[in-house]
């Protein structure tokens, strides 16, 4: 089982399916999986591809979730090994991809695999869920797939992300939750003018800083049991034309929120909004909700997981919602 999961990882890292491009990932994947019997049905949303597999028609569904899409590799000059090349050196598979996700995606697959091979007439339903919009925009992906099993009735009962994240050991960290990750754009008006007649202008940066001071110092909340507090980062300003004698006339901010279950998206746009017009500021705004909080409390799934690290890895992992988010 351990070389054939290799052996895939190794075929999906070599094709470079940088979002939302696929590369042939899935028609990869669902060609093994048909041979086993699996249904197999694509889901394309613009410009993203999905696959919806399955073997089996009755309750429980038990899916697999994760996305064959990787992040840009940058300046390949700089790498090690080039990134869409899969070598193995020292017993370490390098390649862009290789822990996010395409290592843990043919393990699910595998797995998948050598379940239905050892119990074809299993109860229950079998399940992947894959999808080539998770590092952009995911908003076309499992979002979009999950919508549409819904109006149609299909429930899926328990879920496992194959997303990365293990701290210092393998199966050492079980996120059975993550934060909620919104972004907002927002733009403030001024009036352009020369910096030697300030009262024929009107500056957006030094109009905007009490706000910004107050957006960045805010408390949202104290987070609970099982999510650290909301956080609020500036990620990007922009101003000015480059010239040292100009008042710009529009200030660009972007920021981004990794939120918890005490508050929602609604809740964080309102007082964006209210302090945006207590401050007097002339502004428009625009949001991106990339997901919203999840949680899985403890309870079958939760256990089963960490029965199976124990048994498997021989390790206990500590449960933890923090971290970047995901589209699970």
């Amino acid at each position: 089982m351990k070389d054939d999961i290799i052996d895939l990882a190794c075929d999906l890292i070599r094709r470079p399916s940088v979002s939302p491009e696929d590369q042939g990932c899935q028609k990869l994947i669902a060609q093994r999986l048909q041979k086993l019997g699996f249904s197999i049905e694509w889901m394309p949303f613009n410009d993203t591809l999905n696959l919806w597999a399955k073997h089996g028609s009755s309750s429980p569904v038990v899916a697999f979730s994760g996305h064959t899409d990787v992040v840009p590799a940058g300046d390949e000059r700089l790498w090690k090994y080039p990134p869409f090349s899969a070598q193995i050196v020292d017993d370490m598979l390098y390649g862009r991809g290789a822990a996010d996700m395409k290592g843990s995606l043919a393990a699910m697959v595998v797995a998948a695999e050598e379940y239905v091979k050892a119990r074809p007439d299993h109860l229950g339903t079998i399940a992947l869920l894959i999808t080539s919009d998770e590092e952009a925009a995911a908003k076309d992906g499992t979002v979009r797939v999950v919508e549409t099993l819904m109006a149609r009735g299909e429930n899926i009962d328990y879920c496992l992300v194959g997303e990365p994240s293990s701290a210092v050991a393998l199966g050492d960290v079980l996120k059975n939750g993550r934060r909620g990750s919104m972004t907002g754009n927002l733009y403030i008006e001024g009036i352009q003018g020369h910096v030697a007649y300030p009262h024929l202008a009107e500056n957006p940066v030094h109009n905007a800083l009490p706000f910004l001071t107050e957006l960045t110092t805010y408390q949202w909340d104290n987070g609970n049991e099982f999510f650290p507090p909301t956080s609020l980062q500036i990620a990007n300003i922009q101003a000015g034309t480059g010239s040292n004698n100009v008042i710009p006339g529009e200030l660009y901010v972007q920021f981004n929120l990794r939120y918890c279950t005490e508050v929602t998206d609604e809740m964080i746009k309102n007082t964006v909004a209210e302090m945006l017009q207590k401050h007097g500021l002339k502004y428009r705004i625009t949001w991106d909700l990339s997901g919203k909080p999840f949680l899985t409390k403890p309870g079958k799934l939760v256990n089963a997981t960490v029965d199976s690290l124990q048994q498997i890895a021989c390790i206990t992992p500590k449960l933890e919602t923090g971290g970047g988010t995901s589209d699970g």
